[in-house]
């Protein structure tokens, strides 16, 4: 297969678009996440609920690749929210599962508002376990209209 060199905005958009095919639910955010290889080419993909009322969008598509995957060290994650540094439903946050899978890169499109959580710190996690961290704020406002069926989301709310 030939890898797809696109742009973050590129692969960002593909999440926003996997982001849509979230059930939506009146607790939880949804969201799409993508990995892709150093090479351009889409590792995984996941959105929130697939195929569990409590997945999260990073976690479905780090379940698809075998743990230790080499080709985590040197790919990039791509999710429209901020991976969450606090959950309820399962003992392990995103932004845990992201750094214990090694990878090195994630673009996010919007930072998690206080919701449900007080504060994320989800972006400050990643950043101390040495991942970089980019913040693509223009296209924030598309992963947020996904999620105008939450009362703060939807009226406006960060």
């Amino acid at each position: 297969m030939t890898p797809l060199y696109l742009s973050d905005e590129e692969w960002m958009r593909r999440a926003i678009a996997l982001s849509r095919l979230c059930p939506p639910s009146p607790g939880a955010y949804s969201v799409g996440a993508v990995i892709v290889d150093a090479g351009g080419m889409e590792l995984a993909y996941g959105y929130s609920r697939e195929g569990d009322a409590s997945v999260h969008a990073e976690e479905s598509a780090l379940a698809k690749l075998v743990p230790g995957d080499a080709r985590l060290r040197s790919a990039t994650l791509y999710s429209t929210l901020e991976p969450c540094s606090e959950r309820r439903s399962r003992p392990d946050p995103c932004a845990r599962l992201v750094i214990a899978a090694g990878v090195r890169r994630v673009v996010i499109a919007w930072r998690e508002p206080a919701l449900f959580v007080a504060a994320c710190s989800g972006v400050a996690d990643l950043r101390a376990a040495g991942i970089e961290v980019v913040e693509l704020t223009r296209l924030g406002e598309a992963a947020r209209r996904v999620n105008a069926h939450l009362p703060a989301v939807g009226s406006g709310g960060s």
